[in-house]
């Protein structure tokens, strides 16, 4: 077993050389310019790397982009065990990466939060306090009140 360093090494290669192996190297159309490598991972034996995609495009270049990676993960992974040097080359498995839609779907959250808040602004624009500007005591004003002489317990009576 490998330590989480030497793993985190190979990653960062593996994710390095695909890169440029995609953008220089393959004469895929599909894989074209629109494709970025985000992320990658190895499992700690350092025989699997997880290699994680973004596709810019509609669906039908996701798909085909998936596919031109699936097709070129043999030329990928020999790439990648020369530069390596590793006695065993990792797998490689491509996954489209979540990241965008993900980040889409917070920033949909946050401008619907910011509508709400413009609205509750909005409607509290002319509203006054309900108990006054001022709704707490304060240490002089006992109202209803009698017989408090002070703060050490002793009531008069």
């Amino acid at each position: 077993m490998a330590d989480n360093a030497r793993a985190k090494r190979l990653a960062d290669l593996i994710r390095e050389v695909v890169a440029q192996k995609l953008q220089r190297g393959i004469k895929d159309p599909r894989l074209g310019s629109h494709v970025t490598i985000t992320d990658t991972r190895v499992t700690g034996d350092l025989r699997e790397a997880t290699v994680f995609y973004t596709v810019y495009g509609d669906d039908e270049e996701r798909a085909a982009a998936a596919a031109g990676l699936e097709s070129a993960k043999g030329v990928l992974r020999s790439e990648v065990g020369r530069a390596a040097g590793v006695k065993f080359t990792p797998t490689l498995t491509f996954v489209a990466d979540a990241l965008p839609d993900n980040a889409r779907t917070i920033e949909d959250l946050l401008d619907k939060a910011r509508a709400s808040d413009a609205k509750v602004r909005e409607a509290s624009a002319g509203a006054e306090f309900a108990g006054g500007a001022d709704p707490y005591r304060k240490p002089g004003e006992a109202e209803g009140v009698e017989g408090v002489e002070g703060t050490d317990g002793d009531a008069a009576s």
